[in-house]
């Protein structure tokens, strides 16, 4: 098990119940699964821009991405249906947890004038989605080996069913949420 699994079970649920009620254990919140995704509009001119990306997501999540394609063509952006445009993967279990915990505790203090991430980035079913803009503050990348600082979507999809009761959780998981 991992810190942040370990202090949801002995801290945060109790803390939950007490909070909001919860008749029953299963009914505290958790963090089910955590999905990473890096959009690659620059992949329909350069493809080597999808093989850089690949390999950072391999480094940063611990297993191999999926290549997202265009569902369908727009001819503005020169894009045509079924062409690689981004890289997706999706955590669970105990790599969802390991990756929490390097977020939290060395991947977000190594942004660049971190105030805490946004309260307002709930979509209203408990789900958390932030946008990171540089993929070098996980200590995985090496500055000097990538070819161009990419950002990428961090959701954090969780049991929840509320937005409070998420904010609430993750607020004592430890997620430095801005202070407004």
């Amino acid at each position: 098990m991992s810190t942040l699994q370990d202090k949801l079970k002995n801290e945060v649920a109790p803390q939950l119940i007490k909070e909001f009620g919860y008749k029953n254990v299963m009914r505290v919140p958790t963090v089910k699964k955590v999905s990473l995704n890096i959009g690659l509009g620059e992949a329909v001119i350069n493809a080597k821009v999808l093989e850089s990306a690949v390999e950072d997501m391999t480094k940063i999540a611990g297993q191999k991405p999926v290549i997202t394609r265009a569902k369908k063509s727009i001819a503005a952006f020169k894009l045509r249906e079924g062409m690689p445009i981004g890289v997706r993967v999706t955590l669970r279990r105990q790599r969802m947890w390991q990756f929490l915990d390097r977020l939290l505790s060395i991947g977000l203090p190594r942004v660049r004038d971190f105030r805490g991430v946004p309260r307002r980035s709930f979509d209203g079913h408990g789900n958390y989605t932030m946008g990171l803009k540089e993929q070098i503050i996980f200590p995985e990348i090496s500055y000097d080996e990538i070819d161009k600082v990419r950002g990428m979507n961090v959701t954090l999809h969780t049991s929840a069913e509320t937005d409070e009761e998420a904010l609430r959780m993750l607020e004592l998981l430890g997620m430095p949420f801005r202070k407004n």
